[in-house]
Parts: C-alpha cells; structure tokens; sequence
C-alpha cells in the first residue's frame, strides 16, 4: 500500500452547515494549480503577568485559538496549463474571471440562506481542515490587450472550524474507549477517517503503525482497521 505517484490535487468542498454534512449547490472546486507550500500555524495564547518589581513575568495559560492554514493560489487563463489536468478549465475568453468567481462563490460570498459565507474543508493528501475564508488577497499580474486578467495569485487564509459536538468528540477520544474496527469503503483515506472518528487527521501515521501498514495512502475497500482510543497506554497504542 505504497505510494501510487498519481497526481493529487487540492480540493475545496463548501458546506452550509458547521457539521459540514451539507453540501452546498456551489458544491466543490478543484484548485487549478497545487500549491508549491502551504503554511499551517498553531497559536497558545498566555496572560503574561508579572509581579511589580519582578525581571520576569509568569505566563498563565488563557486559551488556545483556532489553527490557520495560508496558501497562495495560481489563477491561470492563459492555456499554458494543460486543461487535460482534472479541474484544469481550458482557456476562456474572460480570462481568470470564471475562475476567480467561481472561488469567490465557494468560499467568499455571503450566502443569505445561512446568514454568512459558506463553511470550507480543505482536502489535499494528509491535510483535511474544517474551516472558513477569513482573509483573501489577490494580485493581478498579466492582462490581454484589452486589460481582461489572464493570471493571478490569491493569497488565502483558512481559519480552523470546530463546532461544539466535534470539541467533544476529541476530547472524550483523549479518555480510555474501546478500540474501534472500521470498514473501509471506497474513496476513503486514513486521514479522513481520522478525522472522521478523532476530529483530527493528525493521527494517520500513528494509526497506520497501530494497524502495522506499510502505507496509507492507498486503502482496500473491504478491509478492516483498528482504532483505539488516544489515551490507550498499551503498547503499540495511538501516542497523544
């Protein structure tokens, strides 16, 4: 179950509800060009107080702020980019602008059915992120004759998204639990099951070793996994 080489490309799925298990009619987007980095920041945030008098404060811890993912994204209406590529639009005469709407849609647009923009998950190899579109900028740099826009770079920032019954899920999988047997079923991944069962995908490698795999990236439908709860101490358990 290595590695199969087939090029995997960054999908964005909106959703209209915080469990996301409504799909939206903007329904999904498969990002044009993969990102060359992305950037994934974890912040503690302390009350730093510290005695009048005192050389050093006594940082208290205060809470832990939602993740961020940042990624910059290419926007191509050139036809240098092989519309052959899965999700790759061939060339337009607009341009970028079908493309740039159609993320704007997805991601940006207040929907006035849910009262705000839509929720977003992130799904690229082992990142599977809940989130929503907190900061967008984009830079126009070639245009046609005319000053149609024929290419662009967007930088984005996804803010973590986490309702309370999925706040609740992680922290009752940190208390002793059974192990849990799944059944894989098409189209499933290790990290989205993680998700799926932890409500974090950070745990894939941990459960690909629990489960003795050489590999996670390509699983067997019909095939059985073990996963056991993140506060297991036996050997060979899920470390938290």
């Amino acid at each position: 179950m290595g590695y199969s080489g087939n090029l995997e490309k960054m999908v964005l799925t909106a959703y209209t509800d915080d469990s996301f298990t409504a799909t939206s009619q903007k329904s999904e987007m498969t990002v044009y060009i993969n990102p060359d980095q992305y950037t994934h920041s974890y912040k503690i945030i302390y009350n730093n107080t510290q005695a009048q008098g005192s050389s050093a404060g006594s940082p208290e811890y205060n809470r832990t702020p939602s993740d961020e993912v940042k990624f910059q994204l290419i926007f191509d209406g050139t036809g240098v980019v092989p519309s052959t590529i899965p999700g790759v639009p061939p060339y337009s005469e607009d341009g970028i602008v079908t493309q740039i709407d159609k993320f704007m849609k997805l991601a940006f647009d207040y929907d006035g059915e849910i009262h705000s923009p839509n929720f977003i998950q992130l799904s690229w190899g082992t990142l599977i992120f809940n989130c929503r579109l907190s900061a967008l900028n984009i830079t126009y740099t070639l245009f046609k004759p005319d000053g149609t826009p024929l290419r662009a770079k967007a930088d984005v920032t996804f803010v973590e998204y986490r309702n309370q019954q999925e706040i609740a899920k992680e922290e009752n999988a940190l208390s002793p639990d059974l192990t849990r047997v799944v059944t894989v079923k098409g189209g499933d991944t290790l990290p989205l099951l993680c998700y799926g069962i932890y409500g974090s995908s950070t745990y894939y490698v941990e459960v690909a070793r629990y489960n003795q795999m050489s590999g996670f990236r390509e699983l067997i439908p019909g095939e059985q996994l073990l996963f056991p709860p993140l506060g297991d101490s036996a050997q060979g358990s899920v470390s938290q």
